[in-house]
């Protein structure tokens, strides 16, 4: 029995020893692939660029030949429990997927020399442990030297795959983190702008301007604005919800939008709104928003917006054909006042006698060509009087000055008897009637023969001729009744009106004089006739503005690029004139256009053909133009300028006047005369 106990026994210790050292082999073997593990972890990862090929030229089991060495390598780790080793491992026991960091060339190992090389794995995930690893064994040198050989292997497919689907994935999330950092982006800036708008001040001092934007706060006119638009978007649900029948919406909405109608009135800037604007727009937003939630569709919306823009793009036409028409009425009717003006003077200048007078005592200076001589053809007593008043004022010499007034039968009574009570001192000054001029008859003068022609009466007389509005603000210019007036042709027939002068200085009657204008007289023209001052600023106010280059004859004799200059201020070398015979240049294209198919009607037109290749272009400092048109002219410019010309429908005389050049005018009329005070004739 004790036999059989000590067998058992011996036989269980065996046992136990069989089992104890299978634990410890597994152990064993479970640390070393723990170190091998642990020394993958310490190689450095650097990634290389494939080769042209397709594969990693620096894979560490790329190719190499049979009969060259293996590399060794030399690992430095720590193991779990922190101590530090070193092992060897041979480069053909490692992956494919491990690289060299600094492949080489073995061609260009030479004898002993050693290279030290970095590898990485390529499905290694760098760690903090790895950084560290990788700081510590950079600069580390090897002593022991080998020819380094390679063993050939071949790039695995399926890691190749597997690596071009994960860099798939890593885009695809990349793209998606970009798009929602946009979108956030986004939520962000409209956030922004609401609380930028909420904490705006609608309140902006000053008037809104359409030729200015030079407004300190960039939110100008916001509340004004606002309420419009609302306005806009009510008219829109108000027909939406009368199309289907509600009523109460209807009317809710009409009533918002007549009160925020009268709370605008003629408001043209949030300074101009009543304090309870701010009210009305949330009540009117309020109301907005109960429509938008009964009736919204954005494709009904979209239609019913789309109609009103048709409907209100039609109403504007029509009231710029209208305005266009008004303003032409306006600017061509004689004020009452100055209408009052010539009837007063023209009553006094016969109540007085003077028209007794046939022949007034001969005047020397009217003809000595030393002297500096202005032609200035008007009906307007009062312009006149202004041109005539500036020039004096400014000249140096003012006695030296004459002036040759023309005027029509009508207004030779009233521009004779205000040049008598006030004759500027010590200038000279010449008023004829046009109709004493014998020579002028329709068998010379082309324009005049035109304008006895049927055709031209039709045009400006016939009810049933193309009507006023139809025609728009282009034709409509050129039913002016100036063009019917011969005064506004008598410029080409200088020569014949001052027979013994070398030199004149043409004015029309809506400029004035700032500076002293004799040295005009002095200026070279350089053998041409006419001085004047170009108008053309890059492709502006050329040749193809004012005239037909459709006309055949045009084109072959005119260049449609040509500059053209401003009549208002021209000096004329009359002694060229009559050598190149000008006035016959004029006839001659004047009889040609005599259906107007050359150019419309005008002096402009015939002067920049008659002229053409004749004009002397003079400094812009001479003629300042555009007073009667373009608000947004620079006053520098204008307060230098020798002369500033008001040519447009806003004369300084009229109403329609541009304000803030009105001054300029103004300042040269005598608001203490007598005759101006009885017709209320102000400043």
């Amino acid at each position: 029995m004790a036999a059989a106990s000590r067998i058992v026994w011996s036989f269980d210790s065996l046992l136990l020893t069989c089992f104890l050292l299978v634990i410890s082999s597994i152990i064993i073997v479970d640390a070393e692939i723990s170190d091998n593990r642990t020394i993958g972890r310490t190689l450095k990862a650097y990634r290389l660029p494939k080769d042209r090929k397709g594969r990693d030229a620096s894979s560490a089991a790329y190719m190499f030949n049979d009969n060259e060495k293996d590399l060794d390598i030399i690992a430095t780790y720590s193991d779990v429990s922190g101590t530090i080793r070193t092992c060897r491992v041979k480069m053909k026991d490692l992956s494919a997927s491990w690289v060299l960091e600094n492949p080489i060339n073995v061609d260009k190992v030479q004898g002993s020399q050693v290279q030290v090389l970095k590898l990485k794995d390529t499905y290694q995930t760098s760690t903090p442990f790895q950084e560290n690893v990788e700081q510590s064994t950079d600069d580390q040198q090897f002593q022991e030297g080998e020819i380094l050989s390679h063993r050939q292997t071949y790039w695995s497919p399926v890691k190749f795959k597997r690596q071009i689907l994960r860099q798939k994935r890593r885009d695809l999330r990349t793209a998606e983190l970009v798009r929602q950092d946009k979108e956030v982006n986004k939520e962000l800036q409209a956030t922004e702008a609401i609380e930028s708008l909420k904490n705006m001040d609608p309140v902006v001092k000053g008037k809104y301007s359409i030729w200015r934007k030079d407004f300190e706060n960039p939110n100008a006119d916001s509340t004004l604005k606002l309420m419009r638009d609302q306005i806009i978007m009510a008219k829109a649900y108000a027909n939406i919800a009368f199309s289907k029948k509600q009523t109460v919406l209807y009317n809710s909405l009409l009533k918002q939008v007549m009160e925020s109608l009268n709370v605008i009135g003629e408001a043209n800037s949030d300074a101009d709104l009543h304090p309870s604007s701010l009210d009305r727009a949330k009540a009117m937003g309020h109301a907005l928003s109960v429509a938008k939630d009964e009736l919204y569709n954005c494709f009904t919306v979209e239609r019913k917006l789309q109609a009103m823009l048709v409907t209100t793009e039609d109403n504007l036409e029509s009231q710029k054909k209208r305005s266009a028409f008004l303003i032409q009425l306006a600017a061509k009717t004689v004020p009452k006042p100055l209408h009052c003006l010539s009837l007063q003077l023209s009553a006094d200048y016969y109540f007085h006698g003077y028209y007794q007078t046939k022949q007034e005592p001969y005047n020397e200076k009217l003809e000595d060509p030393s002297l500096y001589h202005y032609a200035i053809f008007s009906d307007n007593v009062l312009a006149t009087s202004v041109v005539v008043n500036s020039t004096v004022l400014h000249a140096n010499e003012p006695e030296k000055h004459v002036f040759h007034i023309v005027t029509d039968k009508l207004n030779f009574a009233a521009m004779k008897m205000w040049f008598l009570v006030n004759s500027p001192r010590n200038a000279t000054i010449q008023v004829d009637n046009i109709d004493d001029f014998k020579w002028m008859n329709s068998s010379y003068c082309s324009v005049l023969r035109q304008l006895e022609s049927v055709r031209i009466k039709d045009y400006y007389f016939k009810a049933n001729h193309p009507s006023t509005l139809s025609d728009g603000a282009d034709h409509l210019k050129y039913r002016n009744p100036k063009y019917l007036s011969i005064l506004n042709h008598l410029r080409f027939y200088l020569p014949e009106v001052h027979p013994k002068l070398d030199k004149i200085l043409f004015l029309d009657d809506d400029i004035v004089v700032q500076k002293d204008l004799t040295p005009l007289w002095d200026v070279d023209l350089k053998g041409m006739v006419n001085g004047a001052v170009e108008t053309c600023k890059e492709s502006f106010h050329r040749f193809d503005k004012y005239l037909n280059f459709s006309n055949p004859i045009i084109i072959e004799n005119f260049n449609p690029n040509a500059c053209g200059w401003a009549f208002g201020m021209n000096i004329f070398d009359l002694k060229e004139w009559r050598k190149r015979n000008i006035t016959a240049i004029y006839h001659h294209w004047q009889d040609l256009n005599d259906d107007r198919t050359l150019w419309k009607l005008g002096t402009l037109p015939p002067g920049l053909i008659t002229f053409y290749s004749l004009t002397h272009p003079l400094d812009r400092k001479w003629h300042v133009l555009g007073l009667g048109y373009d608000p947004a002219l620079n006053r520098t410019e204008i307060e230098i300028a020798a002369v500033i010309h008001y040519n447009g429908n806003y004369k300084p005389w009229l109403d329609l006047a541009v304000s803030k050049y009105q001054s300029y005018w103004s300042k040269y009329v005598s608001s203490g005369n007598y005759y101006l005070q009885r017709c209320n004739i102000s400043e």
